[in-house]
C-alpha cells in the first residue's frame, strides 16, 4: 500500500492557499446559483473564474478523463453528476457542487450543498444534518486519534437522525495528486485504523441519503444515484492535522467551526 504522505510546512502553506482561493469560489457562486440556472452554466463560470481570475488550476478537468470542473449532483444524485446545458435547476431541488483548484503544485478540494428556491423542511433537513454529521468527523481529528473515529463520529450521527451512509465512496488524502492515501470512511469503529499524525491532508465529504444506502451508477459512467430515488446530500472540506487538533483549509466566510 502507497504511504500516506507527511505534508512540508511549505507545502501546507500552499495547499492552505488553493483552499482559501477555492472557497472563494464559492463565495462567488452564491450569488450565481438559483432557480433557472443550468449545471452547464454553473461549470462555465466557476472555470473563467479559476483560470482567470484566480490563475488557478481547475484539477478536475482531465482527471479521469473528466471533461468539466466540476460536479454537480442534484436531488437523488449521491455524487460526479455531470453538468449539463438541458439541466435548469428548478425551485425545490437541492443539489451540491463539487470543486477542486491547484495552485502552485497544491490542490484543494470542496463541495457545498445549494437549496434552490422553496425547498421542503424534509430536503432542508437532510442537507442540515448531513452538514452536521461532516462537522462531527472533523471535530474527532486529532494526531493519536484514528480514522475509525472519523468514520464512527459521521455514522453514530446520522443514523441517528434516521439516514443512511453511502459506502461506496469515502475521503481521501490529498496534496500534490487529487487522491492520495489515506481513504477515509464515513462509517466506521471507534479506535480502529490509521493513527492521526500532524501533517497529514485529507478530504471528508459524507454522502448522506434520505432512504437506504444502496446506489446505482447511471449508464454515462459518471452520475450515482440513490437505487429508492430519495435525496441525497453531501458536504465536503479539505482537513490537515495539526499539532493539537485539525485546520480546515477549504473554510468558506460565512462558516464558523461549530461548538
Amino acid at each position: 500500500m502507497p504511504s500516506i504522505l507527511i505534508k512540508t510546512a511549505d507545502e501546507l502553506a500552499r495547499q492552505r492557499h488553493a483552499g482559501e482561493l477555492l472557497a472563494s469560489v464559492f463565495t462567488m457562486l452564491d450569488a450565481f446559483i438559483k432557480p433557472g440556472v443550468t449545471t452547464m452554466e454553473i461549470n462555465t463560470r466557476a472555470e473563467a473564474f479559476i483560470v482567470d481570475q484566480l490563475q488557478s488550476r481547475p484539477a478536475s478537468k482531465g482527471q479521469y478523463d473528466y471533461p468539466y470542473v466540476l460536479n454537480t449532483s442534484v436531488n437523488e444524485v449521491v455524487c460526479h453528476g455531470i453538468p449539463k446545458a438541458s439541466e435548469q435547476l428548478k425551485s425545490g431541488a437541492i443539489v451540491n457542487v463539487d470543486i477542486t483548484l491547484e495552485k502552485a503544485g497544491m490542490i484543494a478540494d470542496s463541495s457545498k450543498m445549494y437549496l434552490i428556491g422553496d425547498v421542503s423542511p424534509l430536503a432542508r433537513r437532510l442537507v442540515n444534518k448531513t452538514y452536521e454529521g461532516m462537522w462531527r468527523g472533523i471535530k474527532a481529528v486529532k494526531p493519536g486519534a484514528t480514522l475509525g473515529d472519523i468514520g464512527h463520529a459521521i455514522q453514530s450521527y446520522v443514523e441517528s437522525e434516521g439516514y443512511s451512509v453511502v459506502r461506496e465512496y469515502c475521503g481521501h488524502g490529498i496534496g500534490k495528486e487529487m487522491h492520495e492515501e489515506p481513504q477515509v470512511m464515513h462509517y466506521g469503529k471507534a479506535g480502529e485504523g490509521t493513527v492521526l499524525q500532524a501533517g497529514m491532508v485529507f478530504t471528508i465529504e459524507p454522502m448522506i441519503n434520505q432512504g437506504d444506502s444502496r446506489i446505482k451508477t447511471k449508464k454515462d459512467g459518471w452520475t450515482v444515484v440513490t437505487r429508492d430515488k430519495k435525496l441525497s446530500a453531501q458536504w465536503e472540506h479539505t482537513i490537515a492535522v495539526t499539532e493539537d487538533g485539525f485546520e480546515v483549509l477549504t473554510l468558506r466566510p460565512e462558516e464558523t467551526i461549530p461548538d
